[in-house]
């Protein structure tokens, strides 16, 4: 086929052209700027999410903080009511514990006042704010003094105060010592009578006994002198008691009463 000459610059226009349109849309400046701009966004996107991320740990770090701030001030706190509480209790224990020696030099002076020759008016105890063994003590000391009145008087009003006291057997027969000593036979003698009657399971009733029989013989009244001390002899043969009534018959014996 012949082309006339004339018409050959046209198809190599249009040949160039063609090939323009088959360039690689990779090539086109706008996808290219797209492209780009795609690029760009995603990489803002990943700082975006990253600092995001920074900020939440930031936020954790400063609540964890707080929180240690806090646990740090309820310890604190703890610790200063704790601190506040054993003081309150030392405090206490302080002013219980000089209460108390008030109290005891308050009973040591009423007890002095006595053992120093006071009287003890009736129906005083010789320690009014003690207990029975401190009243008890001290009634004893009074008759281990031979200060026998007082003595009475203190045994007297402990067993009114503390009737129930495991002391008030003792303290009975102790009253009726106190008269007996003093030669009031007769009171000593009912005295001697009601522990026995009273307190029958006592340790003083065999002296109980014997100190009877002793109170009969002095008032001369010999049959009740006898059955006294030979009741103690049969009931407490083992005691001191029994021997001591033996030594009384044997002298009431020799005198022929």
């Amino acid at each position: 086929m012949n082309i006339p000459k004339v018409c050959l610059p046209a198809l190599s226009a249009l040949f160039l052209g063609g090939c323009a349109l088959l360039q690689p849309a990779a090539d086109d400046p706008v996808l290219v700027k797209l492209s780009e701009l795609e690029r760009r966004i995603q990489s803002i996107e990943r700082v975006v999410q990253n600092q995001s991320l920074v900020n939440l740990t930031q936020q954790v770090g400063t609540v964890e903080r707080r929180g240690d701030e806090l646990q740090g001030r309820v310890e604190e706190l703890e610790h200063s009511s704790e601190s506040t509480a054993e003081r309150q209790r030392q405090l206490y224990v302080d002013i219980d514990t000089r209460i108390q020696e008030l109290e005891a030099s308050i009973q040591a002076r009423n007890s002095v006042s006595v053992m120093d020759g006071g009287t003890l008016p009736p129906g005083q105890l010789p320690v009014p704010e003690g207990s029975d063994r401190d009243n008890y003590q001290a009634a004893f000391e009074l008759l281990k003094e031979e200060r026998y009145e007082p003595a009475a008087l203190a045994f007297q009003q402990f067993l009114v105060t503390f009737p129930n006291s495991e002391l008030a057997d003792n303290a009975q027969y102790w009253l009726a010592e106190s008269h007996y000593v003093t030669q009031q036979f007769e009171s000593a003698l009912a005295a001697f009578e009601i522990v026995i009657s009273k307190y029958s399971g006592s340790r003083k009733v065999p002296d109980a006994l014997l100190k009877m029989g002793y109170c009969n013989y002095e008032l001369k009244r010999w049959d009740a002198a006898r059955a006294s001390l030979a009741r103690v002899q049969k009931e407490y043969s083992d005691t001191t008691a029994a021997r001591l009534a033996a030594q009384r018959l044997e002298r009431m014996a020799e005198e022929g009463v």
